[in-house]
């Protein structure tokens, strides 16, 4: 499960760096102030799944939730790189979904605890084939959308990104080393939906691709 297909075939994926609260309408849906700088939490690449699979919901998830996001797959090394030439970093743009065990995550904040489980689990990072950087115009004037059993629950336009990718890809190499095939989410707008088991997830992100993701309870111990 850990990779992601790309016009040129399967690429390894490294780590998933995901961006928290980058648009900012999506911070207040949850009473909370956007953060004046990017910040990041990371899932394990084996946490990622493909178009037409499905997600698990475990049965100590009460919460389950899924953000529609753009995500940035490097294509290159990047230590230190300036948001000038940040760019020529990326091999190309997928659609993402990030999978979040809600309730685990507000206990282990409300307790002072990492929350990685919460985010960490497998099936919960679904994500699209690859759309090579040059075929996307301009990744901050793109529509997201997220429909869940055909109703759309999430529709915005990436321009409404707080940190763009440049930024991202500047500040996250500035602190760790960014590989070939590494994952970077860049956020989630507003309405983010509650689903379940039976549920069906259609994202799109206009010209980048689809990703249509199940969602399935888990087999019998």
């Amino acid at each position: 499960m850990t990779w992601v297909m790309t016009p040129g075939g399967k690429l390894h994926v490294g780590k998933i760096v995901c961006l928290v609260r980058n648009y900012r309408a999506h911070a207040e849906e949850y009473g909370q102030r956007a953060p004046s700088e990017a910040t990041y939490f990371m899932k394990p690449s084996t946490s990622i799944i493909h178009d037409g699979e499905k997600v698990v919901a475990p049965r100590i998830a009460h919460d389950l939730q899924a953000e529609a996001e753009l995500a940035v797959v490097m294509g290159s090394t990047a230590r230190g790189i300036s948001r000038n030439s940040s760019i020529e970093c990326v091999l190309g743009y997928a659609v993402f979904l990030d999978i979040t065990a809600r309730n685990l995550q507000r206990s282990a904040i409300g307790n002072g605890l990492p929350w990685t489980l919460a985010k960490g689990m497998d099936t919960f990072a679904p994500v699209s084939e690859v759309r090579a950087r040059g075929e996307v115009a301009d990744p901050h004037d793109l529509e997201i959308r997220l429909r869940v059993n055909g109703v759309t629950r999430q529709k915005a336009s990436t321009g409404e990104m707080i940190h763009r990718v440049p930024d991202i890809i500047a500040s996250i190499s500035s602190h760790m080393t960014l590989q070939k095939g590494d994952i970077l989410a860049t956020g989630t707008p507003e309405g983010v939906p509650t689903i379940r088991p039976g549920d069906v997830l259609e994202a799109d992100i206009e010209g980048v691709g689809q990703l249509r993701i199940g969602v399935e309870a888990p087999s019998p111990p």
